[in-house]
């Protein structure tokens, strides 16, 4: 019963703390680590809501979740007679658990069968480029700069944005894809589009979505402006803005008009670097965070 209680208030610190995370200002100073924070809010969040109801459901066994679990699926009899509120907290856990999987499995299906589709797409619309080694080239007049993710993957800019951009902001363009690629953050918001599914009338997870885009955009430009002038990058997105960057296909990670002014202001005046012992203790936060839940599933207080 104990055990069930801190679940529900780990749950609900969680809830509430994604709900000020989406507010907070210092995120645009560390995006790595905002990054990883959402992450650990997210899966804590799930694991506590679940577990709570769970521990619940299972507390006449006098174990812990995991266990309780493994002796009601194992058929032992527990040390006290169920009652029908129990039985309705296992329903609910179990149901609230299998949706969570089932919506991260099939939001990752889903996104793997469509970057195959356009994988074969771009074999008949894209071609290579002597003047860009290694990217694909789009047969199309507007503007787009993507990036498909995955053990074979591809940076796609089209003739459009060819056109568009100068040689320096072309380049800046195409490490900010590069560092999609080669930080996978389409891994990064995979959880998040499937919680979205799975809970789509909710603003919190909403919200949270929407910082988690801006921050992997935000961390690609800073791994960019390693390789290229940060001002470069900024006028290639003030160009893409005004232009009308064309919307991005399903599964891939792209140049888009969200959020520019935000990142040109970033890229030109970036602000100072938060304080070491403020990260450290957002670290902390994570590890905590990331820790706490599980551990809460397999003892028994």
């Amino acid at each position: 019963m104990i055990t069930a209680a801190v679940l529900a208030a780990l749950a609900t610190a969680c809830a509430v703390g994604s709900w000020r995370f989406t507010t907070a200002h210092w995120t645009s100073r560390a995006p790595r680590l905002a990054i990883i924070l959402w992450q650990s809010l997210g899966v804590s969040w799930g694991l506590a809501t679940t577990g709570a109801m769970l521990a619940y459901a299972v507390q006449p066994y006098g174990t812990g979740v995991l266990h309780g679990l493994i002796a009601f699926a194992g058929g032992k009899a527990p040390a006290q007679a169920w009652d029908p509120l129990h039985v309705l907290a296992l329903i609910a856990g179990l149901t609230a658990l299998a949706v969570l999987v089932a919506v991260l499995l099939t939001a990752g299906v889903q996104t793997l069968r469509a970057r195959r589709r356009h994988r074969m797409l771009l074999r008949l619309i894209a071609h290579d480029d002597p003047g860009v080694p290694g990217v694909r080239v789009l047969a199309h007049p507007g503007a787009a700069a993507y990036c498909v993710p995955g053990l074979r993957s591809q940076v796609v800019v089209s003739e459009g944005a060819l056109k568009l951009l100068s040689e320096g902001e072309l380049k800046a363009v195409l490490a900010h894809e590069a560092a999609h690629v080669r930080e996978r953050h389409d891994l990064v918001l995979l959880p998040f589009a499937a919680l979205r599914r799975a809970l789509p009338w909710s603003k919190v997870v909403a919200d949270a979505q929407a910082q988690v885009e801006l921050l992997i955009e935000m961390a690609a430009d800073d791994r960019a402006r390693r390789y290229c002038s940060p001002r470069r990058l900024a006028t290639a997105l003030l160009r893409f803005g005004t232009a009308g960057a064309m919307p991005t296909p399903h599964g891939t990670l792209g140049v888009h008009a969200q959020h520019v002014m935000a990142r040109v202001e970033r890229l030109v005046q970036p602000l100072p670097e938060l304080a070491a012992s403020t990260r450290y203790g957002f670290i902390a936060l994570s590890v905590t965070l990331v820790t706490a839940a599980p551990f809460l599933w397999v003892i028994q207080l």
